[in-house]
Order: C-alpha cells, then structure tokens, then sequence
C-alpha cells in the first residue's frame, strides 16, 4: 500500500481507468458477439455498424493496437459480406 499521496491518487486513478477500460472491452466483446450470431445479413450489418464505432473508439483512445483494431474490423467485414 502506497504511503506517498502522489502515489495514493495514481492508485485510485488507475483502479478508476482499470474499471473502464474493462467495461469497454466487455461492451465490445459483447457487439462482436453479435455479429457472430446474426442470423440474417441486415442484422449482422447494423450490428457490424456498432462494432466498427466501438474498435475505432477503443483504437483512438489506446486502449487496443490499431492494427489490432484493423485486422477484427476486416474479418468481421469478411463475415457479413459472406451472409449477403
């Protein structure tokens, strides 16, 4: 347990950034989720629509590579054109 309060507040934040960037994540794994169990191509394709908002999202703000991002965006793309 820090005793400095510099490192008290980094603790508090990082544990408050670890809560949101896990929170994210979920919300992402959970929309890619989707995509995998769309049973037609209009809802894989409006489900697709918000999981290209959330990698770019998850992208800028660093919390994945961005070619990471890229390489998910591009199979799931793959995937919908193939119900179509």
């Amino acid at each position: 347990m820090p005793n400095i309060k510099s490192a008290k507040k980094r603790m508090r934040l990082s544990r408050i950034a670890n809560d949101r960037n896990r929170a994210v994540r979920s919300r992402l794994k959970t929309a890619i989720k989707r995509v995998h169990q769309a049973e037609n191509a209009e809802s894989a394709q409006v489900a697709y629509r918000r999981v290209q908002i959330l990698l770019d999202r998850a992208a800028t703000s660093k919390l994945m590579h961005p070619k990471t991002t890229a390489r998910m965006k591009s199979n799931l793309a793959r995937r919908v054109t193939a119900m179509a």
